[in-house]
């Protein structure tokens, strides 16, 4: 994670330790394939460190701003009171909520951006999320997806094969 400046870092590394970055989510088939996902990722390389204490997602991205808006866009690799609001392209909404609200969304499913704030207001992001590419690692056993299909094309042809006692049993 890359900090500018020792204050910053210090900042950054309370919000990460608060009891609100940690349970942000709580739909529980959500939480537990995060989570899963989470263990055996880590499970399998020492070198890989969690930076959110209990949190299940794997990254956060920091918008530092001051002036912090984004264009319509989906995350498929992945808001104040006067400006800001999030915009929920594909559901028509429009969402307006106060500082320091959370909200979680399919992201790479939704497209979604946020209305410009005004010239005398300063908006912040903080975004969790955990990338599909680290799902599909550990769903293809901590393989490429490339690796993974020709191992498979490799299974399954070797399964084509019948064994001797498969073809007694046909006989009988």
């Amino acid at each position: 994670m890359a900090f500018y400046g020792k204050t910053n870092k210090l900042i950054l590394m309370s919000l990460i330790a608060s009891v609100g970055f940690q349970r942000l989510v709580f739909a529980s088939n959500t939480f537990g394939l995060y989570q899963s996902n989470l263990e055996m990722l880590f499970a399998s390389n020492a070198c890989l460190i969690h930076w959110f204490g209990k949190s299940v997602f794997a990254s956060v991205s920091f918008n530092m701003g001051p002036y912090t808006v984004s264009w319509p866009h989906t995350n498929d690799h992945n808001l104040v009171s006067c400006g800001g609001h999030l915009v929920l392209w594909d559901l028509g909404l429009i969402i307006h909520f106060p500082p320091g609200s959370t909200i979680l969304i399919p992201s790479a499913l939704l497209t979604h951006s946020n209305i410009p704030i005004s010239s005398n207001e300063i908006r912040y992001s903080i975004i969790q999320y955990s990338s599909a590419g680290l799902f599909r690692w550990v769903y293809n056993s901590f393989k490429s997806d490339k690796e993974f299909m020709e191992n498979s094309r490799w299974g399954n042809g070797l399964g084509m094969f019948s064994l001797w006692d498969d073809i007694l049993l046909d006989t009988l």
